[in-house]
């Protein structure tokens, strides 16, 4: 009976408890560029550390020859700054696979909707803005423009945006629209991937009057003729769009699984060893790749 037991479990990805393991004894499987130490992100997980501590434990797995060594597959960032803090222990989950990629794609990075409500969560649990500002790495007004994000929005182009990485000032463009529009623009925005202010500046310069909260400024510099000429144009773009989106999609996915396999190789251990050990060219190249990836 116990047979059957066995082979019908779930495998656990990580050892039960987590681990305080020394820092000298932690091996990154790759170096952080002068960009990351450079980038607002780095400056941010920095002073939250400084400030609170580590939140989310690092992810390591052991070597196999030695045991007492191991391989980090997440938190690079993380265990950068607690080494200039000259800290010498860190708490880590230790991995029983031998790829990051089961951990990492079942983690969903902090996307702004989702800061958002954090903040909201900490405040209302207490924790002064200030504190929450000096963690993040941000004024106080930043603090309270995030808090007061979603103001504005409705819950349909809330849903449809909660995993995505768009800008505040992105955001604060789609309250120049009605709740119909927003919806609109969040689907058009999702499905071409792309959350950039200006971008978003283009979709309310072609929203009708209609659909806007207040008139355009530009109404005062165009007569309705011409205003009506660029919404027209607007409606043409949106249906060339549309007749070109299922192309565009099925090209996006090939190049989607195609970056996946590249981030999926490169969070393999052995196969990171490997190709340091008789293709470092390569291993660089498929690296760029990844960050790339991470940038996006």
């Amino acid at each position: 009976m116990e047979e059957p037991e066995r082979r019908g479990a779930v495998a656990l990805s990580f050892e039960a408890t987590s681990m305080r393991i020394p820092i000298a004894e932690i091996l990154p499987l790759k170096q952080l560029p002068s960009t990351v130490l450079k980038s607002v992100k780095y400056a941010q997980i920095a002073s939250s550390i400084a400030e609170v501590g580590i939140i989310e434990p690092l992810v390591v797995i052991r070597d196999g020859k030695e045991p007492m060594l191991f391989h980090l597959l997440d938190g690079h960032i993380r265990l950068d700054v607690l080494t200039k803090l000259g800290e010498t222990e860190v708490v880590c989950l230790v991995a029983t696979e031998d790829e990051a990629f089961t951990y990492n794609c079942r983690v969903s990075r902090l996307a702004t909707i989702q800061e958002h409500k954090m903040i909201l969560k900490a405040i209302e649990k207490g924790v002064p803005e200030e504190r929450l500002a000096r963690a993040l790495n941000l004024n106080i007004s930043s603090i309270r423009q995030k808090r007061a994000l979603l103001d504005g929005i409705c819950p349909e182009a809330v849903e449809i945006l909660k995993d995505k990485h768009v800008p505040i000032n992105t955001i604060e463009q789609l309250k120049r629209m009605k709740p119909m529009r927003q919806i609109e623009v969040a689907q058009l925005m999702s499905a071409m991937n792309k959350f950039s202010v200006p971008y978003a500046r283009s979709l309310v310069a072609a929203t009708p009057e209609s659909m806007l909260v207040r008139p355009k400024k530009a109404v005062r510099l165009l007569s309705r003729e011409q205003m009506s000429m660029m919404e027209t144009e607007a409606a043409n773009l949106d249906r060339e769009f549309k007749t070109i989106e299922q192309d565009y999609g099925s090209d996006h996915l090939d190049l989607v699984l195609a970056i996946g396999y590249v981030a999926r190789l490169l969070a393999n251990a052995r196969a990171v060893r490997y190709l340091a050990q008789r293709f470092p060219e390569i291993l660089t190249e498929f690296q760029k790749i990844a960050e790339m990836r991470e940038a996006a």
